[in-house]
């Protein structure tokens, strides 16, 4: 009896894809961008007031900042050294997991104008400098430049910045492009709202306003999440998190994949499934063994379904242990 209970709640949490996260609405509202690490932590970034708050998977406040110009969150992947760069100061912030600044990089007095900044790691950055139309490898630890490649391509309401196995990621609002280091154009592909890039792993991932989706290298963008009401859509390696009038909500992964529509089978699969059910049928005789026992099974699955799955446990545990292993 306890199997069975056991059996019908996995059956039961495995339907249930989508749960409504206890975060206050008024806490949603007005949200300009959500990000989720891989802990079940949620930041909040508002445009209205500059503010970027951290709660935890069950709504409670962990960390705040108020900032006096726009800031965009790069990642959030790192919960210890969270980036968030300024076109407007000129400037990268790094904060910890309580959103307590642990190091500002100030660009105005080593750089023209930066457009857009990425944080490869904790001490290498990835600078694009429209002033002079570079894109500049910097050690941000030790003050010096690495490497300087010069950008001549044309970018306009760029998103964000990606530099992967020396293989440059652009995003605008309607595009996704990917250059060499010597800005020979790899891919584009058009899109709607695109936000930032996400890496994981070796898989490049775009996150626009409803939907998230992931590049198939020098091939094409396939959406692997989307919602057309969601406000904001984000994800860590478990889960997708969306905000849906002002309600925050999280789909498990594995059960988010999309149900492809059941069709009757075309004439060659049906005739293949007949032959291997006939094949079975005679490899089976009535009068053998093999056959009692496939009869009985039979009549037990048309009974209760659970219990021919322990049947089968209990036979092939007597079979093991009579041959002695």
């Amino acid at each position: 009896m306890k199997l069975l209970s056991f059996i019908f709640a996995l059956v039961f949490c495995s339907l249930s894809a989508q749960k409504a996260l206890p975060l206050d609405t008024l806490k949603l509202k007005e949200a300009k961008d959500m990000l989720a690490d891989d802990y079940g932590n949620l930041y909040i970034y508002k445009n209205k007031d500059f503010s970027f708050t951290k709660y935890d998977s069950l709504g409670r406040q962990i960390g705040k900042m108020m900032l006096t110009v726009p800031y965009k969150v790069q990642t959030v992947q790192n919960p210890l050294s969270v980036p968030l760069f300024s076109e407007n100061a000129q400037e990268m912030k790094f904060v910890d997991q309580n959103l307590n600044e642990i190091q500002k990089v100030d660009f105005k007095q080593k750089f023209g104008f930066i457009k857009m900044a990425y944080a490869e790691d904790l001490q290498q950055l990835w600078l694009l400098d429209d002033s002079t139309k570079r894109l500049i490898q910097y050690n941000f630890r030790n003050e010096t430049t690495i490497n300087s490649y010069p950008f001549d391509a044309s970018i306009d309401d760029l998103m964000d910045l990606l530099v992967y196995e020396n293989k440059v990621y652009v995003l605008t609002r309607k595009y996704i492009r990917v250059y060499s280091l010597k800005f020979e154009k790899l891919f584009e592909a058009p899109l709607e709202n695109g936000k930032r890039f996400r890496r994981e792993n070796e898989f490049i991932l775009v996150i626009t306003n409803n939907s998230i989706l992931k590049y198939i290298p020098e091939k094409e963008i396939v959406k692997i999440f989307e919602d057309p009401d969601a406000q904001i859509v984000d994800k860590n390696t478990l889960s997708y998190f969306e905000i849906k009038a002002n309600k925050l909500y999280l789909y498990n992964l594995e059960n988010n994949k999309e149900a492809k529509p059941q069709t009757e089978p075309d004439p060659k699969q049906k005739a293949t499934e007949q032959d291997v059910e006939k094949s079975a049928e005679k490899t089976a005789e009535p009068n053998s063994a093999e056959g009692k026992l496939e009869k009985k099974t039979q009549e037990i699955e048309s009974k209760n379904p659970a219990e021919s799955s322990l049947q089968r446990l209990i036979e092939d545990t007597s079979e093991i242990q009579a041959a002695g292993i």
